[in-house]
C-alpha cells in the first residue's frame, strides 16, 4: 500500500443481530481514523449466513449507526450478493496454481484428523497429477515452511508458524465462497487500505494475509483492538446490563456523549476524557489504542453524558429529547411543555447526566394545574404555611420577576413570620411541582413564568381561607 493512498475503512457487521457496544465502537474507530485523514468510511454488511441474516437485523444496523453519528460513503456492499465475484477469485487462483482442488470427503477428513490430533488437515490432493471427476473443494495451496508475519498496529508483530496453518478451503464442493475469501475479496476490491477490528479476528488475519500473497495484492494494514469487559473484568454480556447500543440510547445516553465515552473506551489521548468530536477526529490514532480489553464504567459513562447534555445547545437538546420520547415509545410534549422546558433547560441540564433524570427534574414544567401534591410533599402545606405563600404571593406579584428578586421576598416573607428560609421554600416546592425532590425552587418560579407560578401558588392560597 502507498504511503500517500487516500485512507479507506469499512465496519463490516453481520445482520444477526442488535448492533452490539464493541461493535459500535470498532464502528467509530473506523469513522475516526478515515473522518480524521480526509479519507472514506465504507459500510459493507457481512450477510453470507443466509439462515441467520434478516432484512430486520441490517435495518437495526444502520439505524443504530445513524442513531450513533456515524455517517459513510457510498452504497452499503451486501457480501453475499458478491459470492460470484468471490468464486472467481478462487478459481483465478486455481489457474495460477496457487490453489488446487482437493476431493477428500468429510469423513476422510474427519478420519484422518482422528489419527493425527492437533494437527492442520493435510490433504492428499495438494500434489496429485491424477484427478478423477466427482465433486471438489478448492482449497489454497499455502506455504508450508515459514512464519507468516502480521505487523499489527495495536498488537506489535505477530508470527504464525505456517506449518500449523491447514490449506483453507476457499471454495467448497457446492460451489459457495467462504467467509474468509470473501472478506479478502471484498477489502481489496472496495480499496480499504486499514482493517480496524476486534483481535478475535487475530488470527484470521495470517489466513487472510496468504490470501492476500497469492493473489499478489497489496494487504491493508492491520490493528486488531481488544474487546470491551464488564466492569468484573468478564467478556461483556446481558448479566452486566445494557450491552446493545439500542439500550443506551432508550437509557437516555446522547449520542454526543456514546461517541465521546466509546472513543476512550481503550484508546486515550494523554489524560483527556472529555472531548468534542472535532477533537477525537483531530487526536484518534491507532498508536493511542491500549492491548488490554477495556471495562465499560456505567459512572464514568454517567459523567462524560451530564458533561455533554450540560453543553449541549438548548434547541439541540430539546431535539434529543423528542428524539429518546419517540423511539422509546413515549407520549410527546405539547407545544406548552415544549415552551416551558425549554426556559428550565439552563438550569436542568447543569445537573441531569441522562435524558430521562433531565425530564424527571423538569417534571414541574410540564405538569397541568391543579398540581397533583404526594403524600410526602403535602406535609409542608398547612393553614400556617399556606398563609406565609398567601404573603409571598403578594410581595412578588407586581415585581419583576428576576430570580434575586424572588429570593429576596422570599426571605423577607420568612423573617416577618419568624422562620428560616427553608420553611417557606418547602410549601413552595409543594405548590410548584407537588413533590419535594425539585430543582430551586425560584429556578422553577422563573422557568414557570409569572402567570403560571402565580396561579398554582393561588391553587393553594384559596385553601388557605
Amino acid at each position: 500500500m502507498s504511503e500517500n493512498a487516500p485512507i479507506v475503512t469499512r465496519f463490516a457487521p453481520s445482520p444477526t443481530g442488535y448492533l452490539h457496544i464493541g461493535g459500535a465502537r470498532t464502528a467509530l474507530f473506523n469513522w475516526l481514523y478515515a473522518r480524521g485523514r480526509g479519507g472514506k468510511f465504507l459500510l459493507r454488511i457481512e450477510d453470507t449466513d443466509r439462515a441467520r441474516s434478516t432484512e430486520e437485523a441490517t435495518e437495526a444496523l444502520l439505524k443504530g449507526l445513524e442513531w450513533l453519528g456515524l455517517d459513510w460513503d457510498e452504497e452499503p456492499v451486501s457480501q453475499f450478493s458478491r459470492a460470484d465475484r468471490h468464486a472467481e477469485v478462487a478459481r483465478q487462483m486455481l489457474a495460477q496454481g496457487n490453489a488446487y482442488k482437493c476431493f477428500s470427503t468429510a469423513e476422510e477428513i474427519a478420519a484422518w484428523r482422528e489419527e493425527h490430533p492437533r494437527q492442520p488437515f493435510q490433504s492428499p490432493w495438494r500434489d496429485a497429477t491424477e484427478l478423477p471427476d466427482g465433486p471438489y473443494a478448492i482449497r489454497l495451496k499455502a506455504p508450508r515452511s515459514g512464519e507468516t508475519v502480521i505487523k499489527d498496529l495495536v498488537q506489535g508483530e505477530v508470527r504464525i508458524a505456517n506449518d500449523q496453518l491447514d490449506d483453507m478451503v476457499l471454495l467448497r464442493s457446492d460451489g459457495t465462497p467462504v467467509y474468509m475469501l470473501a472478506v479478502v475479496v471484498d477489502d481489496h476490491d472496495m480499496g480499504v487500505t486499514h482493517v480496524i477490528r476486534g483481535d478475535d479476528h487475530l488470527t484470521n488475519a495470517a489466513r487472510q494475509l496468504q490470501i492476500y500473497d497469492a493473489m499478489g495484492w497489496p494487504a491493508p494494514v492491520y490493528a486488531h483492538i481488544p474487546l470491551i469487559h464488564g466492569e468484573d473484568g468478564k467478556k461483556l454480556s446481558k448479566r452486566h446490563g445494557a450491552v446493545g447500543l439500542h439500550e443506551f440510547a432508550a437509557l437516555g445516553y446522547p449520542a454526543a456523549a456514546m461517541r465521546n465515552y466509546l472513543a476512550r473506551l481503550g484508546w486515550s489521548h494523554g489524560d483527556d476524557e472529555l472531548f468534542s468530536d472535532e477533537q477525537a477526529r483531530e487526536w484518534f490514532d491507532l498508536p493511542g489504542i491500549g492491548k488490554a480489553p477495556a471495562r465499560l464504567d456505567f459512572k464514568k459513562l454517567e459523567h462524560v453524558s451530564g458533561y455533554h447534555i450540560g453543553l449541549m445547545p438548548d434547541d439541540a437538546l430539546m431535539a434529543e429529547l423528542d428524539r429518546f420520547l419517540a423511539e422509546t415509545d413515549q407520549k410527546p410534549l405539547t407545544e406548552l411543555q415544549k415552551e416551558r422546558l425549554s426556559a428550565a433547560l439552563p438550569v436542568l441540564k447543569e445537573k441531569a447526566k441522562t435524558l430521562p433524570q433531565l425530564l424527571e427534574q423538569g417534571r414541574f414544567a410540564m405538569i397541568a394545574r391543579p398540581v397533583d401534591i404526594d403524600e410526602k410533599a403535602s406535609k409542608a402545606l398547612d393553614t400556617v404555611s399556606r398563609g406565609m405563600l398567601k404573603s409571598l404571593t403578594a410581595a412578588v406579584q407586581h415585581g419583576s420577576w428576576s430570580r434575586d428578586e424572588l429570593e429576596q421576598a422570599a426571605k423577607q416573607v420568612a423573617e416577618e413570620n419568624g422562620v428560616g428560609l427553608g420553611k417557606i421554600a418547602g410549601p413552595l416546592r409543594a405548590a410548584l411541582a407537588g413533590r419535594t425532590a425539585t430543582p430551586s425552587v425560584f429556578d422553577m418560579m422563573t422557568a414557570l413564568g409569572r402567570d403560571e407560578s402565580l396561579a398554582r401558588l393561588q391553587d393553594q392560597t384559596e385553601l388557605a381561607g
